[in-house]
């Protein structure tokens, strides 16, 4: 994603900056998340220290992530998939009877308040509003102006230009394919609202005091954690209702889903920062030393995620959903006007996109540092904080965000030149289908030569690698690094590739995709209709 934005409007700084973002979001929203959340349920279930889990979590995932790479975390995610859907599914089915059914979900729930409380406070008690997605614009924890808008805008930045989403899609064998793993997983994005979420409905229903709790005290003996323990709400459900054999087939699911998010993380992040960051600096780089440098960066993003655990443990009053939505609306509006801007207004240029992203920003980071400074006050407490945070919603200052990261996008771009001719051929929506240049095909064989060239080694290296010892082969081994043997034939390069034809489709197959569309956007509909 940052060398689209390189291709598209020129220069270096607009795809190093969104390089090192990306990377920061990565620590803030997805690592240290996805660690706490798993270690959380280890914790639960084994009684373990957190930070002993989260060592446990990390180092079973980074053998097969480094051993493997994208391919094997793809096949291990599908195969986790599968796992997932079995015991979601499955626990589904129990926590609805344990309940008593779906009127006693209904009813319950307004009832399930906790046996200690802080007198005179909100402490505890279920919203009147929890089963309505559309909420009080003003008064309510997500207004719904707020959803419809606010949270689309980070939205298309997680599933339209985060590396981690992309990288599957560029990954498919047609355009085809990648529309039917997008809507596959629309069509699976639908199934947490019934397995997940009212599961954890039910959870704090049959263990209120627990899941529910609102005392600080009480909540810390329980979880550990003094502003809330709804984080454990589906954690519960699993080692308390399931049997011994279910319960064991329940803890395979969590794992695979922390393991699966964690690996496609880290695997996008190794190559962002290989590809876009270090190779700006040392452009001759060998395939053996970005492999290294590669697995080097891995660990020191995972010591920076572990070190910022305790930060998301105790912000927004214990609830990690939200914590998510915050810290998302910081940083990825200006990038989704970014990628906006460039596929669908030819006008825009470098300086105003890269304005436009730097302003945003500094303001995005703002108000997140703001937050962090200003915690949201425990239920009990007065709210003192400064006016931004107390009566701007973080689902408005999203919208908010956008609007000037958009402002200032078209008043640069306006005021400065136009983009050259080949920073819009195949890269907007209206120039996809221009032709292929033939000097971007001589460009292709020259550098696929020049790189067969410097990745090639030579006699001398070649007999160097034969004299080392068999650890350095496993070595070699692990990471999916080739050894060359004596007398192997020189590897010739290669001929050059046809222009690909990537968006041309089956006119059946597509009739299929585009049908499913439409009976996807359908089903989401009612959803929101029915439970706004």
């Amino acid at each position: 994603m940052p060398e689209y934005l390189q291709k598209r409007f020129g220069g270096r700084r607009t795809q190093l900056f969104i390089a090192v973002l990306s990377l920061f979001i990565y620590i803030f929203t997805k690592i240290s998340v996805d660690m706490y959340a798993g270690a959380v349920f280890i914790q639960l279930a084994l009684q373990w220290n957190i930070y002993l889990a989260v060592v446990l979590l990390l180092s079973v995932t980074a053998v097969y992530t480094v051993a493997g790479g994208l391919a094997a975390v793809i096949y291990t995610d599908a195969a986790q998939t599968a796992i997932m859907l079995a015991g979601s599914l499955t626990l589904m089915g129990f926590s609805f009877a344990e309940v008593g059914g779906w009127n006693a979900l209904m009813e319950g729930y307004g009832n399930a308040i906790p046996s200690v409380r802080v007198p005179n406070s909100t402490c505890g008690m279920p919203r009147h509003d929890s089963f309505h997605i559309f909420r009080d614009p003003v008064n309510s924890d997500l207004p719904w102006p707020g959803v419809i808008i606010g949270m689309s805008i980070p939205s298309m930045w997680y599933w339209c230009s985060d590396q981690v989403i992309v990288q599957r899609s560029l990954a498919a064998k047609t355009l085809t394919h990648a529309k039917g793993g997008s809507l596959l997983a629309a069509y699976l994005k639908i199934l947490p609202f019934f397995a997940i979420m009212l599961p954890g409905m039910i959870s704090r229903i049959l263990y209120t005091d627990d899941v529910a709790c609102a005392d600080p005290e009480l909540c810390e003996k329980i979880c550990g954690n003094p502003v809330g323990c709804t984080d454990t709400a589906y954690a519960r459900l699993v080692m308390e209702l399931l049997p011994a054999g279910l319960r064991g087939l329940m803890m395979a699911v969590m794992i695979a889903a922390l393991m699966s998010s964690l690996t496609s993380i880290f695997n996008s992040a190794s190559t962002i920062f290989t590809m876009d960051l270090w190779k700006s600096f040392r452009s001759r780089a060998s395939e053996w030393e970005l492999m290294i440098v590669g697995r080097v960066f891995v660990l020191v993003l995972v010591v920076v995620s572990v070190l910022w655990i305790p930060v998301v443990q105790a912000s927004q009053g214990g609830q990690l959903f939200i914590y998510i939505q915050s810290i998302s609306t910081y940083l990825q509006p200006p990038v989704s006007i970014i990628f906006l801007m460039g596929c669908f207004w030819k006008r825009t240029n470098e300086k105003g996109a890269f304005w436009g992203l730097a302003i945003g920003l500094l303001v995005g980071c703002i108000r997140m540092l703001l937050d962090f400074i200003y915690p949201a006050p425990l239920c009990y407490e007065e709210d003192d904080r400064p006016g931004v945070l107390k009566y701007v919603h973080y689902l408005y200052f999203s919208i908010l965000l956008s609007f000037i990261t958009l402002v200032v996008v078209v008043v640069i771009s306006l005021a400065t030149e136009e983009p050259k001719p080949e920073q819009l051929s195949r890269l907007t929506w209206y120039t996809r289908f221009d032709p292929v240049e033939p000097k971007e095909q001589v460009f292709s064989v020259e550098r696929s030569t020049r790189t067969l060239e410097e990745t090639t080694p030579s006699s001398s290296s070649v007999s160097s690698v034969q004299s080392q010892s068999r650890m350095i082969s496993a070595l070699y081994w692990l990471c999916g690094m080739e050894r060359r043997q004596e007398g192997d034939n020189p590897v010739t390069p290669p001929a050059p590739d046809k222009p690909a034809c990537s968006l041309e489709e089956k006119p059946h197959l597509r009739l299929i995709v585009n049908t499913n569309l439409i009976i996807c956007l359908s089903v989401t509909a009612f959803i929101i209709g029915y439970w706004g």
